[in-house]
């Protein structure tokens, strides 16, 4: 398979760079049988008294730092993984990559030393606590493609409701949607709630650089999967009911943890990349956002939905301007040959 077999022609003021007025205030593109066009706000009439909706309860930090090199140039830190309370993982954007022992000069009198290279990462020790350091002087990590600055409306559009665990650089962006009448709403439905925590790195925003797919690797991510999301799982399953994933990390982190065959507790990293011709294990629908062309996350939905139908539903998406990325509007899937 071909990276360019997954691309579509996407207007650019079709990207969402601002949220909706209201979480909810976005639209749903329901793809099953057929395509149905509906606000956020049906998304009850889409579940089943005893469905599970599986969230991703990680919560973004303030990844993104303003630095200068020892030579006076600028640069830019993008925190990937937190590693401890001074170390932390990478991206460092500047003029030159600093080398091995150089010293980056922060705000408030800080400064992060080079220690480590990870492949195109750079392992950073900070002369602060790190976690407590970002929460004052660091910005709101928004993804490339929104081209603008963070403002103060970021600081809480761009983490959901439910966030608890801090870790990610990247929103789960299929549950900014929620707010928490929505969450009651589903509950008072007969729909069942469980979490998951992934932390989301800045590789999701990354491109595949390989043109044949399978020559591609992502970027580890850190993932727990708790005997309490198991067991609502393992019962929700036992009961005929479907399990809902809430956003493409949702079902890396059920998939990851289900590679023996059935979902069992899971706390560690995964790289899972998942294609086309992927047999899903745990997940039964899915709601998501809309992603970028090529992406390794649209591979992912077409894998779940089939090539086919997704590209169909990006195509009337496009049509009919649905807002798409992470400010923008939510599909629905079930597999081509679910109900």
């Amino acid at each position: 398979m071909l990276i360019s077999d997954f691309d579509y022609a996407l207007p650019p003021e079709l990207i969402a760079r601002y949220p909706a007025a209201d979480r909810r205030g976005s639209r749903l593109l329901a793809v099953g049988e057929q395509l149905d066009d509906l606000p956020f706000s049906d998304l009850p009439s889409l579940l089943r008294a005893g469905d599970l909706l599986v969230f991703n309860d990680t919560r973004v930090i303030k990844a993104r730092l303003r630095a200068r090199k020892d030579t006076g140039g600028k640069a830019e830190i993008l925190i990937e993984r937190i590693e401890g309370e001074r170390v932390a993982l990478a991206h460092v954007r500047a003029s030159k990559s600093p080398k091995l022992g150089g010293r980056l000069q922060l705000a408030g009198g800080a400064e992060a030393t080079v220690v480590g290279r990870d492949d195109d990462l750079f392992l950073l020790e900070f002369s602060v606590d790190l976690m407590a350091y970002l929460d004052e002087h660091g910005d709101v990590p928004l993804p490339p493609y929104l081209e603008r600055e963070a403002d103060a409306t970021d600081v809480e559009r761009y983490q959901t409701v439910y966030a608890r665990d801090p870790g990610a650089v990247a929103a789960p962006t299929a549950g900014l949607h929620f707010d928490d009448a929505m969450l009651a709403e589903t509950r008072e439905a007969g729909v069942r709630h469980a979490h998951v925590t992934l932390h989301v790195g800045a590789g999701t925003f990354q491109s595949l650089r390989a043109e044949h797919i399978e020559e591609n690797r992502l970027h580890s991510e850190r993932v727990e999967v708790s005997r309490a999301c198991c067991d609502a799982v393992a019962e929700t399953q036992a009961a005929g009911g479907r399990v809902v994933a809430v956003g493409t990390t949702s079902v890396r982190a059920l998939e990851c943890a289900s590679v023996t065959g059935s979902l069992q507790p899971f706390n560690d990293e995964t790289d899972m990349f998942i294609l086309p011709g992927y047999e899903f294990r745990t997940v039964d629908a899915m709601l998501t956002n809309f992603h970028l062309p090529q992406s390794s996350l649209l591979m992912l939905v077409a894998a779940f939905a089939g090539k086919g139908r997704i590209l169909d539903a990006y195509e009337h998406a496009v049509r009919e301007k649905y807002r798409f990325f992470s400010y923008g509007d939510a599909m629905f899937l079930i597999p081509a040959d679910g109900s």
